[in-house]
């Protein structure tokens, strides 16, 4: 059973921006392996809650939600489905190091860390990361 790629509005689930597009398909040319699908996903713990995590998949598992765009193919398990409706994933090139961020209209609180967040549904307040 596939779940919904698009949100309530018509919105795509998640998407990206040009640039992490870009840098996920530069990434996968030197992998060689154009059958990969960035897997995003959401796993209890973290300093807020829940936290965001993404690999490389080779393809879709039976409930998966995929999308494409610009060449990238997404895959979101159905459980993070929930968290993650109308998510963003965007490339930050920082000169102290960068990397994939995701902005989620979720998330009512994160830490400093970009990868713990809390949801409108879940009470306390945010805490420190824990590195």
């Amino acid at each position: 059973m596939a779940i919904e790629t698009t949100t309530e509005t018509g919105q795509a689930l998640v998407t990206m921006t040009a640039g992490a597009a870009d840098k996920l398909k530069e990434i996968i040319a030197k992998q060689g392996r154009d059958d990969l699908a960035l897997r995003v996903y959401v796993t209890p713990g973290g300093c807020s809650g829940f936290s965001y995590g993404m690999t490389f998949a080779e393809g879709a598992e039976e409930g998966d939600a995929v999308m494409e765009q610009d060449g990238v193919r997404v895959v979101v398990d159905p459980m993070s489905a929930m968290y993650l409706k109308g998510a963003e994933i965007d490339f930050v090139d920082a000169l102290m190091g960068g990397g994939f961020a995701l902005r989620n209209p979720n998330a009512v609180s994160s830490c400093g860390c970009g990868q713990s967040f809390k949801t409108a549904g879940e009470s306390g307040t945010a805490k420190a990361c824990a590195h």
